[in-house]
């Protein structure tokens, strides 16, 4: 069962969609709220796997709402608006659904993110796994990488390069996906284009993570940052 809430500051907008979730089997609404602020307050506390989010609202947009939520939830985007959808998609939305929204196009984006939930539930059920098979350049070829000998992973266009000493092995894949195969225990985005391992960090200077075996450091984004510094309190001797 997938939880979710909904997200908008039109009443009328939020009762379309309960419609639509309450004849969706495989989603249950946890709330629902005109106010965004609320709802930042609703993530953290209800722990929802999808939320439907209107870009348009005041005080804060939907936007800045995904940059503040960080990952802790599916979105799918709803508005009446067209212009926002390249950046809302480099915010890694799962869907972007322009108003009026009917049933259909509702259901096939509630599809996507089954698909994406069932993806993550086998990638990550074991989070004791200590490799990662890719598909590599070379057609067909599966390549083993076991987790303990990754530097760093960079984002380059349409491939993610993991970096292994002085090897660099290239896959066709994203950001998103590499991401949500490697265990989260192990592993931290800190920029839209670096995940790093936890276990290497040797020290932080500003924008800069320091890592064992990359004398250069990894940059750090500023929305990634904050749970890196959770991260690292946790493990600071008080």
């Amino acid at each position: 069962m997938i939880h979710c809430i909904i997200v908008d500051d039109e009443q009328h907008a939020i009762d379309i969609l309960e419609h639509y979730v309450r004849q969706t089997p495989q989603l249950q609404l946890v709330a629902t709220t005109t106010n965004p602020m609320e709802a930042l307050k609703l993530v953290t506390e209800k722990k929802p796997d999808l939320v439907f989010l209107d870009i348009q609202m005041p005080e804060l947009s939907g936007i800045d709402f995904i940059r503040a939520i960080r990952d802790q939830a599916k979105v799918i985007l709803t508005t009446a608006y067209s212009e926002f959808a390249i950046e809302s998609y480099e915010l890694d939305v799962v869907d972007y659904l322009l108003k009026p929204i009917r049933l259909p196009r509702f259901l096939q984006a509630v599809q996507k993110v089954v698909k994406e939930l069932e993806e993550h539930e086998v990638h990550v059920s074991d989070e004791a796994a200590d490799h990662i098979f890719v598909k590599t350049e070379s057609k067909g070829k599966l390549l083993r990488i076991d987790l303990n000998e990754i530097d760093y992973i960079e984002g380059m266009k349409n491939y993610v390069a993991i970096m292994r000493g002085n090897q660099k092995t290239l896959v066709y894949t994203s950001m998103k996906d590499i991401e949500e195969r490697l265990p989260g225990k192990k592993f931290i985005r800190v920029h839209k284009s670096f995940i790093i391992p936890i276990d290497r960090i040797t020290g932080i200077e500003g924008n800069l993570v320091r890592l064992r075996n990359v004398p250069s450091g990894i940059l750090t984004g500023e929305s990634y940052k904050p749970a890196l510094m959770d991260i690292i309190k946790n493990k600071m001797i008080q």
